[in-house]
This record gives C-alpha cells, sequence and structure tokens, in this order.
C-alpha cells in the first residue's frame, strides 16, 4: 500500500483498524505511531484516503472486515494458521467466534480444506459447529455436507445457512413472538432470558429434526415450542416447575403433551450441557 503511494488509503486503514476490538494494546500503539508518521509526512493525503469520513458510512461492515482480514495476513503470511489454531484448538470463547470471523474473509485454499475436515472429523460444541458453517457459507462453500449434530447426523447445505438472525425462516421467530406475546409486559426479565435462549438454542440444534420441527405450522407445534421455550427459562430464572400451568397458557393439550416434554426435554439438555465442548 506505501510503496504504491497509497499513503491517502493507508491512513484510512490504520484509522479503521484502531477501532477494531480484540488486538493487544502494542498492536493499537504501532498503529497509532504509524498513522501520526503518515500524516506529519504526508499532510496532502490526510484525507484522500479510501475509507474517510464522508466515504466510510458507505463502506459495508463486511467489506471493512474483509479488508482487515487481508490486512493482518498482510503483515503476517502465517496469520490463517494462527487464526485456524485458535478457531480449532482453544475453548469456546468470543476470541473462537472472532478467529471464525476473520477467517471468513482470507483467500487461502487450505483454510477451506481444513475448516471440512475439522467439522465432519472432530466432536465439536454444536454452536461451535453452526459457527463454522457460517464461516464456510462466507468462504463461498457449496454443497451438501452431512455432520454429526448432537445424536444424529444431519444433512447441511452451506449454500443456505443462515447468517444472521433475520435470515432464520418466519416459523423460528414466531415461536418467539407467542413468548413475547405472554411475557413482555409482565415479565420482561424472562423474554430478555428467552430471546438469548432461542438464539443460542436454534443455532445449536440447525439442521437437526428439533429444528425441522419448528417449522411445522400445524399440529399445534409452534405452541409447543413456545411452551417449551417458556418454561425452560422459568425454571431457570425462577426455579417454577409448574409444568401444567405454562401448558395451558399456551393451549398445551393432553394430545400434545408428549411432544410438549419432547421438545422441553431438549431445551432442557442444551441448558445443562452449557458451553462444555469434548
Amino acid at each position: 500500500m506505501l510503496e504504491n503511494e497509497r499513503y491517502g488509503e493507508a491512513m484510512a486503514m490504520l484509522r479503521f483498524l484502531m477501532q477494531c476490538q480484540g488486538q493487544e494494546q502494542k498492536q493499537y500503539d504501532e498503529w497509532n505511531a504509524l498513522l501520526q508518521w503518515l500524516e506529519a509526512a504526508f499532510p496532502q493525503y490526510a484525507d484522500s484516503g479510501a475509507v474517510t469520513d464522508a466515504v466510510e458510512e458507505e463502506v459495508s461492515e463486511v467489506e471493512l472486515a474483509r479488508r482487515h482480514a487481508r490486512f493482518k495476513q498482510e503483515q503476517d503470511a502465517g496469520y490463517g494458521n494462527k487464526l485456524l489454531r485458535m478457531a480449532m484448538d482453544e475453548p469456546l470463547s468470543e476470541q473462537t467466534i472472532l478467529a471464525l470471523e476473520q477467517l471468513s474473509y482470507l483467500e487461502l485454499p487450505e483454510i477451506d480444506d481444513a475448516l471440512l475436515r475439522w467439522i465432519t472429523e472432530r466432536e465439536i460444541h454444536p454452536l461451535l459447529q453452526f459457527r463454522v458453517l457460517q464461516t464456510m457459507r462466507r468462504r463461498g462453500t457449496e454443497g451438501t455436507i452431512e455432520i454429526r449434530r448432537g445424536d444424529e447426523q444431519a444433512e447441511i447445505d452451506i449454500e443456505t445457512v443462515p447468517l444472521q438472525p433475520g435470515d432464520f425462516p418466519e416459523s423460528i421467530m414466531r415461536i418467539l413472538e407467542r413468548v413475547a406475546d405472554q411475557t413482555e409486559v409482565h415479565e420482561p426479565t424472562l423474554f430478555y432470558f428467552a430471546q438469548e435462549l432461542w438464539s443460542q438454542f436454534v443455532m445449536a440444534v440447525y439442521g437437526t429434526k428439533d429444528y425441522r420441527s419448528m417449522l411445522v405450522e400445524e399440529d399445534g407445534m409452534p405452541d409447543i415450542w413456545a411452551a417449551a421455550l417458556h418454561q425452560t427459562v422459568s425454571e431457570s430464572l425462577n426455579g417454577n416447575n409448574n409444568e401444567e400451568e405454562t401448558r395451558a397458557i399456551y393451549g398445551i393439550t393432553d394430545a400434545l403433551r408428549f411432544r410438549f416434554e419432547q421438545a422441553y426435554r431438549s431445551m432442557r439438555l442444551f441448558v445443562a450441557a452449557g458451553m462444555n465442548t469434548p
């Protein structure tokens, strides 16, 4: 970038990088020192970068993330391997997720092979599995793969893996809306935790028979899953074990009770497992 005398773009990139989180303070100090030197040495380019304040609003978050990842790769040829080790060998954490996001934007074919082997050959936490699937889709992976999801084999079409909460089918969101109708006003704390749990649970069971049952809008399935979510959160927060009351709220009849108990059991197992990875 500097060799081509793209000083303005270099300054803009450094300003962007200094706004990013997740780096050591030493790195920010080095970026700031370089930025100050560039601004002093080439003041005529200070406002001519590709990511100035006026243009920055027009640059998508994805493009900024891509620039950041490639900038890091230019600095360190082994950056991709470092990210892979961080994602694959360290416990599930925010840093793991950040590493996977960065891997989405590096143009290294070996990353695709490593991710595919990892998700098909190793037993990893369902939430981490889903994040890997998202990374594979962002990298342009196509086709269907078969992976172990919990206790079952699941076929996943990579090209349809949701990247944002809004990408999930409307039936998934309508289940949460049913809980909102019952709790948002009188039990806002319960609804807040219900939102969080539902988001995590849906990602963890994506592609499984539980997930497919959520897409069925007949036979009382939306009410069954809404009741299971409500009861799981209520029990976790308040120790409320009154399933009969919850079933009555959502109209779960005796004919639907068995399927409710199956859904409720799935959610309880997920909560009990927490974030522990094999």
